[in-house]
């Protein structure tokens, strides 16, 4: 089973954000067993999520996510997640990262991306939130991107 729909991994995207932020990540409204489709498919909000690699890669983009940044589903979750950001935003967002790090989440971030043509955007209103297993385990970071505006 593929990573975009798999009901695990969609737990540890939802469980945490929900005990995190303290909202649903995806509406109550959706039947339990239509959630990791619906959050892939169906979203309208980009959500990526990275592993816990020296140099982290995208292991999840849902469809959105893919569109924003113009990848598909097997070159997203092959290009490491610095690479999202241009070389001057780099330490910005590593910083950034950090505070994801300390803090277990962050709400409101703003920042420059570039997506896979050239073209720079800013993602704005950005939520990134620890992804933890239920043994406690740290499993990388997620990052739910409800706006996107032309630069």
């Amino acid at each position: 089973m593929s990573r975009s729909t798999d009901p695990d991994f969609f737990r540890l995207l939802s469980d945490n954000y929900r005990r995190l932020v303290g909202q649903p990540l995806v509406p109550d409204t959706v039947p339990a067993n239509e959630r990791a489709a619906w959050l892939y498919e169906a979203a309208p909000f980009g959500i990526l999520a990275h592993d816990t690699q020296a140099d982290p890669v995208f292991v999840y983009g849902n469809l959105r996510a893919q569109e924003i940044f113009g990848y598909r589903w097997d070159e997203l979750t092959a290009l490491p997640s610095r690479l999202s950001a241009e070389a001057p935003e780099r330490s910005e967002r590593q910083a950034f990262l950090e505070q994801v790090t300390a803090h277990g989440f962050v709400t409101n971030y703003r920042g420059i991306r570039i997506a896979k043509s050239g073209t720079r955007f800013w993602i704005e209103h950005v939520t990134v939130w620890q992804l933890t297993d239920e043994n406690g385990v740290y499993r990388g970071q997620a990052a739910l991107l409800p706006e996107v505006k032309p630069l």
